[in-house]
């Protein structure tokens, strides 16, 4: 199985322990690249730091709408030159903990969407209880690509979402008892979604309780795979593909490149040379 963790915060304290063991530990499992999420100044610098050090760790930078009163315009523009960050994020509304005022959240989201449109970079949204606000903004900021990561919308949100040309990405929520996630799951296309942990949070069951890790990203594909009736490898591989073409991961120096686009381009070129030969 083939994975690529897509939202993670290994940056942060519960990590401090054992953080570079465990980046070796997911890199010699399944997981291929890990993107770690900004969503302040200082885990936006961390995370660059962070991907600065680990070959297939690549960054996001950004405020969260929880540290909107603290945003920093210039420091977005100065991180999002750097060839470690791939996205703007986590970035969006949170109109259920309103950690900053509403008008706040508005702005510094709809900022940042422009930003993210300037840079030619893709969004991870943060949507709480905000859904047709958040779609709004993004809408309007005219923003092709974006992922609302840790999906919490219903199906006609999905639709809506999808129909924007847009991704949705799914956690550990889709483990739990109460999660109603499971339509959204069936109708999804298979080229627009994505998993991730939100590591430490959101730990899938049955680990709720414990720190997450992009260990646990397995059983994320696994649900997913159960509800879809297909098999992990599939829905790991799916996902991996679609997370690998939206963050437009750079070319890897260690790993040779095989890519289905390369492979067309080989397969053109081989029956234009035998047509010749012809």
């Amino acid at each position: 199985m083939r994975l690529f963790e897509t939202h993670a915060h290994l940056d942060l304290p519960e990590f401090d322990p054992d953080r570079d063991a465990l980046i070796a530990k997911c890199f010699n499992s399944e997981i291929e690249y890990i993107i770690n999420i900004g969503f302040n100044k200082e885990t936006s610098l961390a995370s660059l730091e962070l991907a600065r050090k680990h070959l297939h760790v690549f960054a996001t930078v950004g405020f969260h709408p929880h540290d909107a009163t603290d945003f920093d315009a210039e420091l977005i523009k100065r991180l999002a030159r750097e060839k470690n960050v791939l996205a703007i994020g986590e970035i969006g509304l949170d109109f259920f903990r309103n950690l900053s005022p509403y008008t706040v959240q508005r702005d510094v989201f709809a900022n940042q969407a422009h930003l993210a449109v300037d840079y030619d970079l893709p969004v991870v949204v943060h949507n709480r209880e905000a859904h047709q606000e958040c779609y709004k903004i993004l809408k309007q900021a005219e923003v092709k690509e974006a992922v609302f990561h840790c999906f919490s919308g219903d199906i006609i949100f999905a639709e809506q979402v999808l129909e924007a040309g847009w991704h949705i990405s799914f956690t550990g929520t889709v483990t739990y008892a109460n999660s109603k996630l499971d339509d959204v799951i069936r109708m999804m296309p298979l080229d627009r979604f994505m998993i991730e942990t939100d590591c430490p949070y959101l730990p899938p069951h049955p680990y709720r309780g414990e720190r997450n890790s992009p260990l646990h990203l397995h059983l994320v594909a696994e649900k997913i795979a159960q509800i879809r009736e297909m098999t992990p490898n599939q829905i790991a591989e799916h996902a991996y593909e679609n997370a690998h073409r939206f963050f437009r991961v750079p070319p890897d120096p260690v790993k040779p490149q095989h890519h289905k686009a390369s492979h067309k381009r080989n397969e053109n070129k081989e029956k234009q040379q035998s047509g010749k030969s012809g």
